[in-house]
């Protein structure tokens, strides 16, 4: 059985609850997580959902993206973005909590696109590919700044899967043929190119560094918005429609 389709039922069983209830079940609330000793609920969050709705859109975003880059990776990689976007939602929003995949999902986004850069040698069409994928990318981080929103788990999921991938998603270069395959003496050609262990080199030093940054702010109950006076527009731009108060 698929991996999305065992994510999707326990999803469901842990989604149909009323919202005050939600916080008892394993929200991310920032003060729970950093005086509460609760850091389970960076994982536990992605689990929950605000209503039928929500989950819904969450499924069809997961089947339409999810299966594909199950099908050519694997459960095992996949698994990885499904833990990630938490610490920067609990770094910006601290006076409310937040539920749902959505970090995930931009996640899955994020490995799309670094795996079409870091083996961009390989495709065809490629730079129709990335117009399409970035024009997606950019829609759906905009409707994040829409109220009730949580934009920064999904630009926090988006960011460390996008690193994640040129660690994770490098394929062998096209022709190359391993030693095992090729007569005595055969010369043997690399497989992989040069620029991809450098982006890979790269994407380690920002995410291990991007998280012990992030986890060593977020436990010592440090606000962002101290940090970035402007970063409250990432998430909520208050219109004459709507107020994204506090």
């Amino acid at each position: 059985m698929s991996w999305l389709i065992i994510a999707s039922c326990v999803i469901l069983c842990c989604s149909f609850s009323s919202f005050f209830r939600l916080e008892k079940l394993g929200a991310l609330k920032w003060d729970k997580v950093v005086h509460g000793n609760q850091a389970w609920r960076l994982i536990t969050c992605i689990w929950l959902h605000a209503g039928v709705i929500h989950l819904l859109a969450n499924m069809l975003s997961l089947i339409f993206i999810g299966i594909r880059l199950e099908q050519q990776f694997g459960f095992s990689t996949l698994s990885v973005p499904f833990c990630s976007g938490s610490v920067l939602s609990s770094l910006f929003i601290q006076r409310s909590i937040s539920v749902a995949a959505s970090g995930a999902l931009f996640g899955l986004l994020g490995l799309m696109l670094s795996e079409l850069l870091t083996n961009w040698t390989i495709y065809t069409n490629k730079a129709t590919a990335l117009i399409t994928l970035t024009v997606i990318i950019v829609i759906n981080l905009a409707m994040g700044i829409l109220p009730h929103v949580d934009n920064f788990a999904h630009i926090g999921g988006f960011l460390t899967d996008f690193l994640l991938g040129f660690v994770l998603l490098l394929r062998p270069q096209f022709g190359w043929v391993g030693r095992k395959h090729l007569p005595a003496g055969a010369r043997v050609t690399s497989k992989h190119k040069a620029y991809q262990y450098l982006f890979l080199v790269i994407a380690m030093v920002l995410l291990i560094a991007g998280f012990t940054v992030g986890l060593v702010m977020l436990f010592r109950g440090e606000n962002g918005h101290d940090h970035c006076s402007w970063c409250h527009y990432l998430s909520c731009v208050p219109t004459s429609k709507w107020h994204c108060g506090n």
